[in-house]
């Protein structure tokens, strides 16, 4: 079984990754799961005018590896195999791109992310994500 795991440091991701970790025990398939971070770098637009890309670069692979530690010593600690990725774009279809691409069985994630506001307005990635994937999408609170 192939689960992709959008980790955006919030709690209800770090939820989502103690969830996969007992959908992968229990799977009778060996379970590979895959933690991803998407950062949407559009809000560093103006930044870029001022600094590097590779410095914005540097510091949204720094925030991504951050984000991704905890679910890290989670997945580690129960002996899941797992790999990572680190994306820019649109989130939500990042996350499904690599789905596609990965060929994945299912996608696990917080139902609530880091965002707030802007959530009430564009709606959640959860919710875009859970509307536009192919694969079975298992949101976790």
């Amino acid at each position: 079984m192939k689960i992709l795991l959008p980790i955006d440091g919030s709690k209800s991701s770090l939820n989502a990754v103690k969830y996969a970790v007992k959908l992968a025990k229990n799977s009778r398939s060996p379970a590979n799961v895959t933690l991803v971070s998407v950062h949407d770098d559009i809000g560093l637009s103006h930044v870029k005018q001022f600094v590097s890309k590779s410095v914005v670069d540097d510091y949204l692979r720094e925030i991504s590896e951050k984000e991704l530690k905890p679910a890290q010593k989670v997945l580690d600690a129960a002996g899941v195999k797992h790999n990572m990725a680190i994306r820019r774009g649109h989130i939500s279809e990042e996350i499904i791109a690599l789905a596609n691409k990965d060929k994945v069985d299912m996608i696990v994630m917080g139902a609530k992310g880091r965002s707030g506001l802007l959530d009430v307005l564009m709606g959640s990635v959860a919710q875009r994500v859970s509307s536009s994937a192919k694969q079975p999408v298992l949101l976790v609170k």
